[in-house]
């Protein structure tokens, strides 16, 4: 043991030595390797050379010698097992040289090198990521070290990273195709809005009158200079070419007047380019809509499944929509199951007693059937009563789907404003088909609701006092004001009441002033007659169907407007004159669609001698409002639930290729909103060669063409000279003719101030005396 000793120390002693002089040597290089680094930088050549070579990447691999020196200190030979992070912190390391190789900083400069030519990264640097046109682009190589580089010092969260990637990419998909929709529907939006307020047609025409003016200034510049020399007024010309063509008319030369004239007649119709825009939308208020609260909709949705749970209907609430006046409420009809009691027995076959003696039954289901439709229905009263509803409405089944629809009033309404709808998606797609696109309203569910009057093609509207008839023309008045150029859409307003279309009086799109007296009412329905004939007449000889047609036809030179006649009080003309005013809408409805003249009519008395058979087969197109009874609510719809409407622009429209009735809440539009529309339209009116010719050729129209005279008139007159009152069964009596004759000669003895018709079914009265030469 004890000679054992003196080895220990002397191996011991040995080791020591050994690493001394190991770790002595690598002082000994790093000592070498720092005076020679001083003297490189504090040589310009050697400097110079190492800065215009590798640049600041020279830090970068001093780097590297430090740790190559530290492994060797500590002989931490054992860390190179992981041979695939050196490998990458090497990649990263030429990235990073990359990186300093495409920095060139002006200004900086050391030694005799200037970094304004040189990058960071030296001329080697430029080599590694490619600025000396070799390999690929840089930012391609940069990207590709950075990813093997990490790829190599990080395997496992490398391949983590791509397979999260990888799992989640129809993510990233799915936002990207969310954005570029979003982008798509914005520049839709906005292209609707821009060729709603530049119509293509007008847009081309104003191009093409800027080409001409423009043509004309080029010929008139090039005529000068080639007789006269250059133009001593250049500024001057371009400031006259700004001005309109009234003001500079007189201060350009003749040649130039002539062409611009000529320009002006070859396009007919030209338009200011303030009558080529419509109204804006904000010129329509724009209001924020009620809604009910989620909580409100759920207590009623509770209550409804309550009530029919206690009277043995079992259902459930599948939807709820919440409208503007009322919420509808999808039900799904549930199961009518039957039950049979069962008593269980042992396996010896006896009863099975429970422990008071008595029999153990069980129940089990033997069928089940779904529950009828008429059951729901059934129970309306009993649902308003849960509901404290005045009265609810069942829409059974729901049209598209397998739901009993049930229509119970908000506690608190909510005005549709015109704006609202007409910047909705339902009308955008209506008026991008036809220029005559409605804004009806908004449904029962809260959606907007648009219809074209050209597919209608005439609209019947009816309803108690109040209930909101008059508000809707209005409504439909300012729609069309809205979308339609004057030269593209004329109007006939009717107004007995005289003061409900006041407001519209003045616009361009007037036909004629607004008419209040009756017999004026029938002389134009008696020209509106006229001018469709005439329009079939001019379809006959350009060879076309209709209205559109025409319009496309190349044989035309100027396009044919449409007219839309709206009467507001029908009962009033039906009360004077219903002999004369009946025919003529029942001719106008049958005749007048391909023509483009469509009807408008609304009353507030559906009766039947004012909304007759005839009007009702030539009117598929019928709205009711609030009326008092089922009885006029089939005599406007044919079946019944206008009597259950809540007034106010509540109502039920029938269109023609429904079978059953679809319940809105009409439009509002406020007083103010119409004088906004009718006053921009009197600001720009329309620019005509020769006044307004479409409204002078309607006055032109005779109200009924001209006949010759019936040859017994003669007689009819000495007949009124000898009595005192004169009647139609009367002249039928004493001249042996029809009832259609003798109605035709009253009307002539009227005509001529012989006779005075105090009440329709009452004989005239004969107000004067006539010389035997008159009648002879």
């Amino acid at each position: 043991m004890s000679k054992g000793k003196p080895g220990k120390r002397s191996g011991q002693s040995m080791k020591s030595e050994s690493t001394w002089r190991y770790q002595w040597t690598v002082i000994r290089i790093i000592v070498i390797a720092c005076i020679i680094a001083l003297i490189a930088l504090f040589r310009n050549f050697i400097s110079n050379l190492i800065f215009e070579t590798i640049g600041f990447a020279l830090v970068l691999w001093a780097g590297w010698v430090i740790i190559i020196l530290a492994l060797f200190w500590r002989h931490a030979w054992s860390t190179l097992r992981r041979w695939n992070v050196w490998l990458g912190a090497l990649v990263l390391t030429f990235f990073a040289w990359g990186v300093l190789s495409v920095i060139n900083p002006a200004g900086l400069s050391i030694g005799d090198v200037r970094f304004e030519q040189v990058s960071l990264g030296g001329e080697t640097g430029k080599y590694l990521i490619g600025n000396q046109g070799i390999g690929l682009i840089p930012e391609i190589r940069l990207v590709l070290l950075v990813c093997g580089g990490v790829a190599l010092a990080a395997p496992r969260a490398s391949l983590a990273f791509l397979r999260f990637a990888a799992r989640h990419a129809w993510a990233v998909l799915l936002a990207s195709y969310y954005a570029a929709g979003k982008t798509l529907a914005q520049l839709k939006d906005w292209l609707v809005r821009f060729f709603r307020a530049h119509p293509p047609m007008q847009l081309l025409r104003r191009i093409a009158a800027g080409i001409k003016r423009n043509g004309a200034a080029l010929f008139k510049q090039k005529k000068t200079t080639a007789t006269a020399g250059p133009l001593p007024q250049k500024i001057g010309t371009e400031r006259q070419l700004s001005l309109p063509i009234e003001q500079r008319s007189s201060q350009q030369p003749a040649i130039v007047r002539d062409i611009e004239d000529k320009a002006s007649r070859e396009v007919p119709g030209r338009k200011a380019p303030e009558a080529a825009q419509l109204p804006p939308i904000d010129l329509l208020d724009k209001v924020t809509e009620i809604h009910l609260t989620e909580a409100d909709n759920l207590e009623r949705a509770k209550l409804i499944e309550d009530a029919l749970e206690s009277y043995g209907v079992e259902a459930r609430v599948a939807q709820i929509n919440p409208g503007p006046s009322v919420t509808q409420f999808g039900i799904e009809p549930g199961w009518d199951r039957k039950f049979k009691k069962i008593v269980e027995r042992d396996e010896r076959g006896k009863t099975r007693l429970d422990k008071d003696g008595n029999p153990v039954e069980r129940t089990e289901e033997i069928s089940k059937t779904r529950v009828k439709v008429e059951r729901i229905t059934a129970l309306a009263n009993n649902l308003a009563l849960a509901l404290a509803s005045p009265s609810i409405r069942i829409e059974a089944p729901v049209p598209g789907k397998s739901l009993v629809g049930i229509e119970v009033p908000n506690t608190t309404t909510a005005l549709v404003q015109l704006r609202s709808v007409i910047e909705s998606q339902s009308f955008q797609k209506m008026r991008a088909k036809s220029s005559l696109a409605l804004a009806l309203g908004k449904g029962s569910a809260g959606e907007a609701f648009a219809a074209d009057l050209s597919k209608m093609p005439h609209l019947l509207i009816a309803g108690e006092t109040g209930s909101g008839k008059t508000v809707c023309i209005n409504s439909i008045i300012t729609c069309l004001l809205m979308h339609n150029l004057p030269r593209d859409l004329r109007l006939l307003l009717i107004d007995p009441k005289r003061v409900e279309l006041v407001s519209f009086a003045g616009v361009p799109h007037l036909i004629s002033p607004v008419v209040v007296e009756v017999d004026k009412a029938v002389d134009a329905l008696r020209r509106v007659i006229r001018e469709m004939e005439h329009r079939y007449t001019r379809f006959a000889a350009a060879g076309v169907r209709n209205v559109d047609g025409y319009n496309r036809s190349p044989l035309i030179t100027e396009p044919m407007p449409y007219l839309v006649v709206i009467v507001d009080e029908l009962a009033h003309l039906m009360m004077s004159c219903a002999e004369v005013v009946e025919p003529s809408i029942c001719r106008l409805a049958q005749l007048s669609r391909a023509t483009g003249i469509h009807l408008i009519i609304a009353t507030q008395r559906p009766s039947v001698d004012v909304v007759t058979g005839l009007i009702k087969a030539n009117f598929p197109t019928r709205i009711a409002f609030a009326v008092t009874s089922i009885v006029d609510s089939r005599t406007i719809l044919d079946t019944g639930g206008a009597e259950k409407l809540l007034g106010r622009g509540d109502m039920l429209y029938m269109p023609p290729d429904a079978a059953k009735p679809k319940r809105l809440r009409g439009c509002f539009a406020s007083d103010p909103e119409i004088d906004r529309v009718a006053g921009f339209w009197m600001q720009h009116p329309t620019v005509e060669t020769d006044g307004d010719a479409v409204a002078k050729a309607f006055a032109a129209i005779p109200a009924e063409e001209s006949k010759d005279e019936d040859p017994l008139l003669v007689t009819a007159k000495r007949l009124a000279k000898d009595t005192s009152h004169l009647s139609t069964s009367l002249l039928q009596r004493r001249l042996h003719i029809g009832y259609p004759r003798a109605a035709r000669i009253m009307d002539t003895l009227e005509q001529d101030g012989i006779i005075r018709r105090t009440e329709p079914d009452s004989p005239a009265e004969v107000v004067g005396a006539y010389e035997e030469e008159e009648v002879e």
